[in-house]
């Protein structure tokens, strides 16, 4: 694995600079555990029947930050990126996917992430999750996306660990 770069949150900024920092470590982390590695090496399946891999999360993530950002504050009916009817779990099918088809939409639904919180006035910011048929707010929203890569992270270090051995945060 690379060296570790990423940037930690601030041991005492405010609610929102932490959320956007915590996040950022989040995703930099899932980067981090997928670096140095062939295609094939993120397409290693966990364990049958389980199909999860590496690039697999990727995908899924890619899911994850289109539904909870741009689905939710911007086109509630943006197409998912790899199904119509909008199922995680076709994300993590990634059987015949390549590390730059992954990462390229992973990194661009990031950037729109970041654009629309980084345009909101507040983390009081009003969407609708039409998953849930809810309204929500951008604090719900950082947090539960927050949440999201958190779990999977952990499933990442057991994935890049069974790879190559490579373990640490």
């Amino acid at each position: 694995m690379t060296t570790d770069d990423r940037t930690g949150p601030p041991l005492l900024g405010g609610e929102r600079e932490t959320l956007r920092a915590l996040l950022d470590y989040h995703r930099a982390t899932l980067a981090m555990k997928c670096a140095g590695l062939t295609d094939e090496q993120l397409r290693e399946r966990s364990m049958p029947p389980s199909t999860l891999t590496l690039l697999g999360l990727v995908r899924h993530m890619a899911e994850v930050e289109r539904a909870w950002f741009r689905r939710t504050f911007e086109d509630h009916g943006i197409p998912m990126v790899w199904s119509e009817e909008i199922d995680f779990q076709a994300a993590y099918d990634a059987s015949a996917s390549t590390r730059a088809e992954a990462f390229a939409a992973w990194e661009a639904e990031v950037e729109h992430s970041r654009r629309i919180e980084r345009a909101a006035d507040s983390l009081d910011l009003v969407g609708h999750q039409p998953r849930w048929g809810e309204d929500v707010s951008l604090r719900l929203v950082l947090n539960h996306v927050l949440l999201d890569y958190a779990r999977h992270n952990g499933h990442a270090d057991f994935l890049r660990e069974a790879i190559d051995g490579t373990t640490g945060a």
